[in-house]
């Protein structure tokens, strides 16, 4: 009966460790193939703010978003 029950919460803590790795690696797979930001809505951005951006400029912003991703 005991060992039944720690069976049982072993196959749970693994399988929640296991989905946790999965998930997560999908979850980055997706990020870096549909970035939540690209170049357009950068320029945008900084055109909002009323400065006409560069491509160095843009260049530089989406190497610092990636560096975080």
């Amino acid at each position: 009966m005991l060992m039944d029950i720690l069976q049982i919460l072993f196959g749970l803590i693994v399988g929640a460790v296991i989905g946790f790795f999965i998930s997560r690696s999908v979850t980055k797979k997706y990020l870096k193939k549909n970035p939540p930001i690209n170049e357009e809505m950068i320029k945008a951005m900084m055109m909002q703010m009323g400065r006409t951006p560069s491509k160095k400029q843009v260049n530089q912003m989406m190497k610092s978003m990636e560096k975080y991703m």
